[in-house]
């Protein structure tokens, strides 16, 4: 499939900036990005609309998670109530945008549908001080998902008073995806896969990332990650600027650590512990073939200039197109769902800065634009 950039606008994320309580967070966050919230809660519910799935089906997928969310943390229901209202949708719907990992993939298996993930490709990379020319950690991702959501995710700026403050990408209205924060924390995650899933219904992923994000203290980071029960497997990478960074492979129930290697950390979308492997079945590849190679190409692209890396070294690596479109940095293309995917954004984050940098469409762009935490 052949794409040009002339198909798809390219554009700035826009900053949204929140303050104040919970519910005032959420009405700012609803209010300045009301058309993208919108929109992306419009985009899931015509794919679960789409698998015959009925408004009332729907609904109770939606409401099957919010007790869920309550138990985790009750301020982030009121945060959705405040999206919802400043963006004038339906509170279920920003929940939906929340837990739409897990509802996608539910409304599947309720409308009988063969489970093919739609998955986030994504490849995730931290090269830590001792790896770096300036030795300053740097960590990265490209998100890979659906080409409209480009047009649907902004970069989340919130100022808090119980807390560091975050700077986090996201789809408009969610309460994070990947991000830094003031104490030095950051996080990515990667799809994953496995014979694990859907047996219980765990926190959605996307608010376990925003919990890391709140935290001051790494340990209570890793805590985060590594406990909180989850409805599927993900793998998540959680960073600190003073110098560490580790790979966690989830199972629903269990966490499976993977430590950095010459002060690289590379991760795509499949099991890599040898313990995991031995312990239960990796069910991604069949979606996500392009993962056994890509973690190769990013990790021999960065290996000779160890103690040397810089920022541009990883966003290099990250527009590798090898195997193109099925590469590091994946143009718009049908999946093996027949969805249109793409890498929607490269992430650049330098935690000690408190800055991150974001490529729209990278495979069809090169610009990036800078966000200040």
């Amino acid at each position: 499939m052949n794409t040009t950039a002339s198909q798809y606008p390219i554009e700035r994320f826009p900053l949204v900036d929140t303050h104040g309580s919970a519910l005032d967070r959420g009405g700012q966050h609803g209010s300045q990005a009301a058309a993208r919230v919108a929109a992306s809660a419009g985009h899931y519910l015509a794919q679960l609309r789409e698998m015959g799935l009925s408004d009332a089906q729907i609904r109770k997928l939606v409401y099957d998670f919010v007790p869920r969310i309550e138990a985790f943390d009750a301020s982030y229901v009121e945060e959705m109530r405040g999206i919802a209202e400043g963006a004038q949708v339906e509170f279920e719907s920003v929940v939906l945008i929340n837990a739409r990992t897990e509802i996608l993939q539910l409304g599947k298996r309720a409308a009988r549908e063969a489970d093919d993930r739609n998955p986030d490709g994504c490849t995730g990379v931290v090269m830590l001080p001792s790896a770096t020319r300036d030795k300053t950690l740097i960590h990265g991702q490209n998100w890979d998902w659906k080409v409209e959501c480009a047009a649907t995710s902004i970069v989340l700026r919130i100022r808090r008073d119980d807390g560091p403050d975050i700077l986090t990408f996201t789809e408009a209205g969610g309460l994070a995806r990947a991000g830094l924060n003031a104490a030095g924390i950051a996080i990515t995650a990667n799809y994953l896969q496995s014979d694990r899933d859907y047996r219980d219904i765990g926190v959605p992923l996307a608010l376990i990332r925003r919990k890391v994000l709140e935290q001051s203290q790494l340990a209570l980071a890793l805590r985060t990650v590594y406990c909180t029960p989850k409805s599927a497997a993900n793998n998540m990478i959680v960073s600190q600027a003073e110098g560490f960074a580790l790979d966690m492979e989830c199972a629903p129930d269990e966490t499976f650590p993977v430590a950095p290697h010459n002060g690289l950390l590379v991760h795509a979308n499949h099991f890599m512990s040898p313990v995991a492997l031995s312990k239960l079945k990796d069910t991604g590849i069949e979606s996500t073939p392009d993962s056994l190679y890509r973690d190769v190409r990013v990790r021999e692209a960065l290996q000779p200039k160890i103690g040397a890396l810089a920022t541009e070294d990883l966003r290099e690596a990250l527009f590798d197109d090898y195997q193109s479109p099925w590469s590091v940095c994946r143009p718009p293309r049908l999946n093996t769902s027949n969805n249109l995917s793409a890498t929607v954004a490269m992430i650049i984050m330098e935690p000690a800065r408190g800055l991150m940098q974001v490529a729209p469409l990278p495979a069809l762009n090169r610009e990036f634009f800078s966000y200040q935490l």
